[in-house]
């Protein structure tokens, strides 16, 4: 009789070792999944529009609070300094000059281009690690449907696939309705940057990892605070089948109604992160925000920075970025290297456990720079847009701007300078010679074979 109840005894600890270690053996699977990663992008926000960022007259308490959560970059900078370019490079993870896209795919003049299929892009990548990828706004990589994002690594696409839209009426510069659902034509009524963000919070939703089993991967690119200048109240200025504005903004409520974009962007932003919190997800997900280029020079602030949208001074590139990852990143940190749109690929890429498949990839994972420390090797950027190319080596920046006889040539040095205000060319011509032949022999090589898309 003892026998039966020693082995009982026996049976009853076993089982209650099983029983106790269940819970941790599930926490250890949850915790093996991948990080989800959720990418917002915005639309020529320049260097100084977040509060964050020194902004005395915007307001962007959620943008700012995501910065006291994890680091703010200060030192990053766009591919490029206008929209298709730098989201080329953001996919691919190479100098956008490799996939042909150096200038704006434009709704007048590019509407049977694109990105080329070919190319390996940041949601294919994830995809091919067990990822749910969706992509909701702006594409701005091909007008035509053989280019449309579901056919480049997303399973899902809801937005417009030109430079900007009404925010309204949803219609793009040549008087085309561009709003799609997947690959499809299909308009709903709505404010842009509110659809934007709401898509992205049914995708959470709807796609949490409990339910799927799978990490997922968001992309927010949000239209705002491109033109045309609308509020969430406003009126359309846009209809179909009209290139022409029907209704103009008056002058002087420009500046109000451009803060108050930005504004509601934060706000939406902010909707977003409590849905991430509470969906329990907080811990697991990457979040970052960054912008595609610097602020357009009209209307936008690029605080100290010279320059804007479309120029390779600083104010065309410098752009604000904000990373968060609890428990990983510390927060509130701030982090000064140079790192550009191309890195987050082959970053979030480390981060998810894998390797870029692409070829040709530029971009550095900035992955253990940020989580331990480590040093981030140092390396030359460069920047160009047609008549306009830019270099930076170490604290160095050499600018030219125009062609041949018509060429200036100037050289600064950001640690001292960061204004470009002190030309330094006359001063040091030697390094200045060295670095012209450094960005000749750097634009052979990015461009040697490369297919024009646009220029």
């Amino acid at each position: 009789m003892k026998k039966y109840q020693l082995k009982d005894m026996y049976r009853l600890i076993v089982l209650g070792i099983i029983v106790n270690c269940t819970p941790q053996i599930h926490a250890q699977v949850k915790s093996e999944i991948p990080p989800n990663i959720i990418l917002i992008m915005a639309d020529d926000l320049g260097y100084g529009e977040l509060s964050s960022y020194g902004s005395k007259t915007i307001h962007t308490p959620n943008l700012d609070k995501l910065a006291s959560q994890g680091v703010k970059f200060l030192d990053f900078h766009s591919n490029g300094p206008i929209c298709s370019p730098t989201r080329a490079a953001l996919l691919t993870g190479k100098y956008q000059q490799r996939t042909g896209v150096e200038g704006v795919i434009t709704a007048a003049n590019h509407r049977e281009v694109g990105l080329s299929l070919d190319e390996i892009t940041m949601a294919e990548e994830l995809q091919r690690l067990g990822y749910t990828t969706a992509m909701y706004g702006k594409w701005h990589l091909g007008y035509a449907e053989p280019f449309n994002p579901i056919y480049q690594g997303f399973d899902e696409f809801k937005g417009f696939v030109s430079g900007n839209i009404d925010y309204h009426s949803h219609i793009d510069q040549e008087g085309y309705l561009d709003w799609w659902q997947n690959n499809t034509i299909a308009d709903e009524p709505g404010y842009s940057t509110d659809l934007i963000t709401n898509y992205g919070i049914q995708f959470i939703k709807q796609n949490h990892p409990n339910k799927t089993g799978k990490p997922f991967f968001l992309y927010l690119a949000q239209e705002s605070p491109h033109y045309p200048i609308q509020g969430r109240y406003d009126k359309p200025v846009r209809e179909e089948g009209n290139k022409k504005y029907i209704r103009k903004v008056p002058k002087d409520s420009v500046q109000t109604i451009y803060r108050g974009m930005i504004e509601t962007m934060d706000e939406t932003i902010g909707d977003l992160l409590k849905t991430v919190n509470n969906e329990g997800l907080d811990k697991n997900t990457i979040i970052i925000f960054c912008s595609d280029n610097g602020a357009a020079g009209v209307r936008g602030d690029n605080g100290v920075l010279r320059d804007s949208k479309t120029s390779v001074y600083e104010g065309g590139h410098r752009v604000p970025a904000i990373m968060k990852y609890p428990n990983h990143i510390k927060a509130g940190s701030i982090n000064e290297t140079p790192i550009l749109t191309m890195d987050l690929l082959p970053t979030f890429l480390d981060f998810a456990k894998g390797t870029p498949q692409g070829k040709s990839v530029d971009g550095v994972s900035f992955k253990n720079h940020i989580v331990k420390g480590e040093a981030f090797p140092e390396r030359d950027l460069f920047w160009v847009f047609r008549d306009k190319k830019a270099m930076r080596s170490g604290d160095w920046k050499l600018v030219t701007n125009g062609l041949d006889s018509e060429k200036t040539i100037e050289l600064f040095n950001l640690k001292q300078d960061l204004s470009e205000q002190n030309d330094l060319s006359k001063t040091h011509p030697d390094r200045v010679k060295t670095m012209l032949k450094q960005l000749d022999v750097w634009e052979a090589q990015v461009r040697s074979g490369a297919p024009v898309v646009a220029e």
